[in-house]
């Protein structure tokens, strides 16, 4: 990959990485025990959702992946306050911090995509 095709990918390696974050979060940050199969299950199913949608979308870039990629951030924002984890602190600023930068991710892209015919670039 060059530095031009990572300029204009940069927010789509961002996701990978979020979704990487997601997938190994509740071990890093304590919260992966018995009592917290909840917040376990949930993190790792959207952190692979997110990774795929990442890999998709870097492959080739499609507007329905992005609203996709989109709906999983707005459920990472709520999924504390849904599931009923809101008071385990770490659990729930994790989720609502990567739910906020996969959403604001993928309005970004949405808004370069639609900006441009539905084709993304930079």
């Amino acid at each position: 990959m060059n530095i031009a095709q990572f300029r204009e990918h940069w927010r789509d390696w961002l996701m990978l990485v979020l979704g990487a974050w997601l997938l190994v979060s509740p071990w890093l940050l304590g919260i992966a025990g018995a009592e917290s199969t909840m917040i376990l299950w949930n993190a790792v199913i959207v952190g692979v959702a997110v990774l795929v949608f990442a890999v998709a979308v870097l492959r080739k870039t499609q507007v329905w992946e992005e609203w996709v990629l989109l709906a999983l951030g707005a459920w990472l924002i709520l999924s504390p306050f849904l599931l009923g984890y809101a008071g385990v602190t770490t659990a729930l600023w994790n989720s609502v911090i990567v739910g906020l930068l996969v959403a604001a991710d993928s309005v970004w892209s949405l808004i370069v995509m639609l900006g441009h015919g539905g084709r993304k670039t930079v």
